[in-house]
């Protein structure tokens, strides 16, 4: 009886908890509308809303003015990349109907760690439907996980064809966007199928600095050999952007020739593709890397230091390269 007795006063102490939880979280949603700014706790207790709180969010979230709603989903957006364990990810799911685009936008860029498939089809209807270019363009861009996740052999094949085709579709077609175009190129791009290398031939001699821009990105991203002339090539360039991207891409690449053509640039009169340099060969490894590394490890230009420190640390699985012994 006593042991009973304790069971059930425990679980009365639990339902006191859950509805004083529930109070409080309805509470938070009723003050959505309101003029107030939310503290970073009420935020961070939207992530655990019941479908019913998740119910009474919606509702009251057609009362928030624009500039508010834009403020609280870029907060939330924060909030999720600055702690792993926090998810709005229904929050996020529901905003991608709202009616101003930046929230939408902004909404689609906090599903980032979601790798739920039914957002595929979301994302293809977002990118062709959408009345904003800059939503289309983040829904392209977003595919670009689950590109790289069926190609990985994670999903199903059946979704190489369905991501794929709404991809290059959006690519081929110069009357879309842009902007658009360059996500869609970007994201297609890890697929190794040959309309997709076209793609990425054609986006390259267009003549467009951004689109070439995009080309470069996605030669890394595609990972084929055929391409490495081209980047050591661009590394060359007088534009720095062009460096940049050519650096970066032969990082994703992973190929160790590449190293050799990286290391002449670790001096490079723009910072931006010095640290491009550094953090592809970390990704690039090799005895070689590993050795060029270390040394800027003593450069007087502290970010230089710290990003090699950085991509030392990651070829040395995670132990900090100044415990090491040189």
């Amino acid at each position: 009886m006593r042991v009973m007795r304790k069971t059930i006063m425990k679980t009365n102490s639990n339902d006191d908890t859950d509805s004083s939880t529930s109070n409080s979280l309805n509470n938070i949603v009723a003050h959505l509308a309101g003029d107030k700014p939310l503290r970073h706790t009420e935020l961070v207790a939207l992530s655990t809303l019941t479908s019913a709180e998740l119910a009474a969010f919606k509702q009251t979230w057609t009362n928030v003015s624009v500039e508010r709603r834009r403020d609280i989903v870029t907060r939330l957006v924060e909030l999720a990349e600055d702690n792993p364990e926090l998810t709005f990810n229904y929050i996020f799911r529901a905003l991608l109907k709202d009616e101003d685009a930046e929230v939408r936008e902004t909404a689609i860029e906090g599903l980032w760690e979601d790798d739920d498939t039914s957002l595929i089809g979301t994302f293809i209807r977002t990118m062709e439907q959408d009345t904003s270019e800059e939503v289309q363009a983040a829904a392209a861009a977003a595919l670009g996980k689950f590109a790289l996740l069926t190609e990985c052999g994670k999903l199903r094949d059946v979704y190489t064809v369905s991501i794929s085709q709404a991809l290059l579709t959006v690519v081929n077609n110069k009357a879309r966007p842009l902007e658009v175009r360059r996500r869609a190129l970007e994201s297609v791009s890890a697929f190794s199928l040959p309309a997709v290398e076209e793609a990425i031939k054609a986006a390259y001699v267009s003549g467009n600095h951004d689109y070439k821009m995009s080309a470069l990105f996605a030669m890394g991203r595609h990972c084929d050999t055929a391409f490495l002339p081209i980047l050591t090539v661009e590394l060359s360039s007088d534009d720095a952007e062009t460096r940049y991207e050519a650096a970066s891409a032969l990082g994703e690449m992973g190929e160790e020739g590449a190293v050799s053509h990286l290391i002449e640039l670790l001096d490079d009169r723009d910072s931006d593709v010095q640290m491009a340099v550094i953090r592809s060969l970390g990704e690039i490894g090799g005895p070689q890397a590993k050795k060029v590394l270390k040394k800027c490890l003593a450069s007087p230009i502290e970010a230089v230091a710290e990003m090699a420190e950085d991509a030392l640390e990651e070829l040395n699985g995670g132990e900090n390269p100044l415990d090491l012994r040189f």
